[in-house]
């Protein structure tokens, strides 16, 4: 239920008969909701590309509409067109979604598949806070893409090639860990547990000592050129070690209401590398450059020299876009081989319309350079693969989100950090010991303070701000939802027919339509900012209803059972739009 479409067609109509542009047929919400509920502006367009009078255009427009019931159009000066919704309509719009299992969101006519890229973990390393957004983006963004009906599909595509890997085994076996697996035979050592503390202690250390011991850096490079030739022991310490972080990375996305359909990761895409190759090399795309295999992904208008130097004396180009490495000069493949044959991978296993990836904004390049290159051989069409790029999550100084030390924080220490914000809120309430509540709320903070944001912008995380039972959070979103809940139950009736009798309820069912456009306008942009706004106005509406309507002292029955149905319609609008943001309703706060 699309009112705006409604509103639109209705337009398209009177412009058709005075011969008006369609494109400017378009409305929005009011900006003076006490006059009307949504608004056309078109007539000053109009007026400027047709040189006739703005006020005579809105009132030509006014009269042309046809006949109907469910809106009224009035004049304003100087040339605005004001829409009310009838009675009539108000009412239809609460039985509508009453009645209909999406809330009156629209199905797509045509099954389509999206294959949604998103989390992006490390095998032998701990989710940490850089994995928060794509966690929180990616499965709102595929909860909206269901409610249209859409077939989704999940991939939280592991990092378990590259060299990180090799980097990890290489630090293990140097600390005698792996003596069971490479002097197998010549000592009776017991097999050893690979543990998660193990891998999360090996691998920063081995990271260090990359750029400062050469010796190091080589025997990693050679232990992930093994791995991608499944050569043993590499091969198995590999398993063992994804073995156990897959099982603890699941325990970590599954506190933020986070589920994958795939747990697929590069080394599943690795029987599609030759494919790759081949593909390139038949159609004569790829070339040798010192040693490296590499394709050109070079648009029109980049890759320009100018006259400038940098200071070894090299040529500096005008937007620069290199060449992406299928292969490196030893052999081994890399994060742009793996990327390729996974959207090939796809592209035969799932046949998706769209394939979204979530990732931080700053491997745009990578991922630029990787759909050109997949486009250019005919993997996938542009319009068919998208990147979703997202800013940092930032601390009050502005700086990325670290500990005191200065290293990265891990997710599971954060989620406790707001679990126990949020058990202190609780407490202020009444309600103590309640670790699980405090969890929910902790989280749906946590989530509703990241997705209100612009996508694509860094923000800044306040643990705090986001923690507050009032103001636009998610806590807030909870405690009205649960409110309703309990009003519900304790009013031990159904409600019956809704007949508007409070301005309150107007608003209440005006902000429930933009709360339905918003999908809309998420699904186009990759966005969940409209769905925040429009389910808090939502929320804040219904809020200022409850503290100036009775609803079950009321004696008249009709009244008060009209009143209650708001209440479900109310109830069933923000359960929605919290379920798409994957935000739990506790039953009480």
């Amino acid at each position: 239920m699309f009112i705006k479409n409604q509103l639109e067609n209705l337009l398209q109509q009177s412009f058709i008969s005075l011969g008006y542009p369609l494109e400017y047929a378009t409305i929005s919400a009011s900006n003076r909701p006490l006059d009307a509920d949504y608004q056309c502006n078109a007539a000053f367009a109009l007026s400027k590309r047709l040189k006739q009078n703005p006020s005579e255009i809105a009132q030509n427009i006014i009269k042309n509409l046809p006949t109907q019931t469910d809106f009224t159009f009035t004049f304003s000066a100087p040339a605005f067109i004001n829409i009310q919704l009838t009675k009539q309509k108000i009412e239809e719009v609460v039985s509508v979604v009453q009645a209909s299992k999406q809330c009156g969101v629209e199905p797509i006519q045509e099954k389509q598949t999206v294959l949604l890229d998103y989390g992006g973990a490390n095998i032998a390393k701990e989710l940490h806070i850089g994995h928060l957004r794509s966690a929180n983006i990616g499965e709102a963004l595929k909860r909206v893409y269901q409610l249209f009906g859409y077939k989704t599909i999940s991939d939280t595509h592991l990092g378990d090639w590259g060299l990180q890997m090799g980097l990890t085994i290489a630090q293990l076996e140097d600390d005698g860990v792996l003596d069971y697996y490479f002097k197998s035979g010549k000592t009776a050592q017991a097999k050893p547990t690979i543990t998660l503390e193990m891998l999360n202690t090996a691998y920063p250390k081995a990271s260090k000592r990359k750029e400062a011991e050469p010796k190091f850096r080589k025997k990693a490079e050679d232990y992930t050129l093994q791995l991608q030739q499944k050569k043993e022991p590499v091969y198995t310490v590999y398993k063992d070690m994804k073995t156990i972080s897959i099982k603890k990375i699941k325990e970590g996305y599954n506190q933020l209401n986070c589920y994958f359909d795939l747990w697929y990761g590069e080394s599943d895409a690795e029987p599609y590398i030759g494919k790759v190759l081949t593909a390139f090399a038949t159609k004569g795309l790829s070339y040798l450059s010192h040693g490296a295999l590499v394709v050109d992904v070079a648009k029109e208008g980049e890759n320009i020299p100018t006259d400038k130097t940098n200071e070894h004396g090299e040529i500096l180009y005008k937007n620069p876009m290199p060449p992406l490495i299928l292969k490196k000069h030893n052999g081994a493949d890399l994060y742009a081989t793996s990327e390729l044959a996974t959207i090939l991978m796809r592209k035969e296993e799932f046949a998706p319309n769209k394939m979204i990836y979530i990732v931080d904004k700053r491997q745009s390049q990578h991922f630029k350079q990787c759909f050109r290159a997949a486009e250019k051989v005919g993997f996938i069409t542009a319009d068919q693969i998208y990147h979703v790029e997202y800013g940092t999550m930032n601390g009050k100084d502005g700086k990325p989100f670290k500990t005191r030390s200065g290293e990265t924080v891990k997710l599971e220490d954060m989620i406790s950090l707001i679990q126990e914000k949020a058990a202190e809120k609780l407490k202020q309430n009444g309600i103590e010991n309640n670790p699980e509540l405090a969890l929910k709320i902790g989280v749906a903070a946590m989530k509703f303070g990241d997705l209100q944001n612009s996508i694509s912008k860094d923000y800044i995380f306040d643990f705090d701000k986001f923690c507050a039972f009032e103001g636009k959070t998610g806590p807030y979103l909870q405690y009205n939802a649960a409110r309703i809940q309990s009003l519900l139950k304790k009013a031990n009736e159904v409600g019956g027919i809704f007949s508007l009798q409070y301005a309150e309820e107007r608003d209440i069912i005006v902000q429930a339509l933009k709360l339905l456009e918003s999908y809309e306008t998420a699904l186009q942009d990759n966005s969940l900012a409209p769905i925040c706004n429009a389910v808090y106005n939502l929320a804040s509406s219904f809020a200022t209803y409850y503290n100036n309507v009775k609803i079950l002292t009321e004696t008249n029955t009709f009244k008060r059972k009209s009143s209650l149905t708001l209440c479900e319609f109310t109830y069933k609008l923000i359960a929605q739009a919290l379920h798409v943001l994957a935000i739990d309703i506790p039953e009480k706060m």
